[in-house]
């Protein structure tokens, strides 16, 4: 009777081994997804961190982030490190001039404003939207409703954290 060989046993140790390691899941639609980020203009200028924060988690394929990032995060796993640029146009959309608009004093939330400032108004479905003021006249104040980040190229840094299979 011969001895099994050196080879076939660490053949089939390592193929036992291997079969038992985790595979790192591929982000895919409906999986939950949380990564790292830093946003920065096309400037290099930074606008937004996860740093010191918890990972943004979103659900893959479900417009929960916008698309220009969202179709560049497809396919990659946990650990994985990515640069993005995203146009306007797959981010929050050019500056659309018809969202600047001139509203009575009266109707505004605060009585000393200043160019610059933000606060939440109402769109005409419900929805809140920020608003930031543009120019302050004698009796009304234009506001632009325009996305504070519409019309920029944006520049995400990110890691992916965790990716877990969509139910």
């Amino acid at each position: 009777m011969t001895k099994p060989s050196l080879w076939l046993a660490t053949t089939v140790v390592t193929c036992l081994v291997f079969w038992a390691l985790p595979v790192s899941a591929q982000i895919k639609t409906g999986d939950m997804v949380s990564f790292e980020y830093t946003l920065t203009d096309d400037k290099g200028k930074e606008l937004d961190s996860s740093k010191g924060k918890e990972p943004l988690t979103y659900q893959h394929g479900k417009s929960a982030i916008i698309p220009g990032l969202e179709k560049n995060l497809a396919g990659m796993k946990p650990g994985q490190r990515k640069t993005v640029t995203v146009t306007p146009n797959e981010g929050y959309g050019p500056v659309n001039p018809q969202a600047v608009q001139e509203v009575p004093k009266t109707r505004l939330p605060k009585k000393d404003l200043k160019i610059g400032d933000m606060f939440v108004a109402q769109d005409a479905q419900g929805q809140r939207v920020p608003v930031k003021v543009a120019e302050i006249k004698d009796k009304t104040v234009v506001v632009d409703f325009n996305h504070p980040l519409a019309g920029k190229t944006l520049i995400f840094d990110i890691q992916i954290v965790d990716v877990k299979p969509g139910k």
